[in-house]
């Protein structure tokens, strides 16, 4: 779903034709820069747990060479970019399923805005504030809800991994971020929010494991209806997010 978004913004702000230098910060396993590697960018994946980053490489290394040459695997912090690239290095930048697990995302999310170039995409995938209590809710955990009602962020806890791999589910750990806030941020930084999405509608109360549906077609097709419509999109477990460089 957030890789149909995101190739939708992609295509609507440069030529087609052209390839672009992306960074993936938090990259997980890199589903989602072999993607776009495969799709003709360059693609710098930016990751600093071990396991994932053997993960990623070993997915790239048994792809055909011309991809293999077109990404790169760096280990680091988020946090960090300003130590490993230069402003203004890339034309879109991509942070999913990270801000969720740090306890003060501002500065993370203003360095992200410094990597891009004049005119660039910024793609963020957070954790939706306003619908905390939907999860719980809809399960009749009514405690939970109840409680989902008095707290909008919680502290991090160990990352899941990028939304394409092992989708953060929005449980115990982690923290949320409300659309009005992060809309001052991104406007804040140079970045202004240009679209954003809604992420997991109706499936986020599926149980772990659950077997895909014969009509897997369709369901994709409500979710992204609703993921772009008001007022559904509001209540979506994740919000995905999309800022442009001014």
């Amino acid at each position: 779903m957030v890789a149909r978004q995101l190739e939708e913004q992609i295509v609507a702000r440069f030529p087609v034709g052209r390839r672009l230098r992306v960074l993936d910060v938090g990259m997980g396993r890199g589903a989602q820069a072999l993607r776009l590697a495969r799709a003709g960018h360059q693609v710098t994946g930016l990751e600093r747990e071990p396991g994932r980053i053997a993960a990623a490489r070993e997915a790239l290394a048994g792809e055909p060479e011309g991809i293999r040459e077109r990404m790169r695997i760096v280990e680091g912090d988020g946090r960090d970019t300003g130590v490993h690239f230069l402003p203004g290095s890339f034309d879109v930048v991509l942070c999913h399923g990270v801000l969720m697990y740090e306890a003060e995302p501002d500065p993370l999310v203003a360095g992200l805005a410094r990597m891009l170039a004049p005119g660039g995409l910024l793609s963020l995938l957070v954790r939706n504030g306003d619908a905390l209590a939907m999860r719980p809710g809809l399960s009749g955990d009514w405690s939970g809800a109840l409680a989902a009602f008095r707290a909008t962020a919680r502290l991090p806890h160990s990352r899941t991994g990028s939304e394409e791999e092992a989708p953060p589910r929005p449980g115990a750990e982690g923290r949320a971020d409300r659309l009005q806030k992060m809309t001052a941020t991104l406007s804040g930084i140079g970045a202004p929010l240009q679209t954003w999405y809604g992420v997991r509608v109706f499936t986020d109360t599926a149980a772990d494991g659950t077997g895909l549906p014969e009509d897997l077609a369709t369901l994709l097709a409500v979710e992204e209806k609703a993921g772009r419509t008001d007022p559904y999109r509001g209540v979506a477990a994740l919000l995905h997010l999309c800022g442009v460089r001014g």
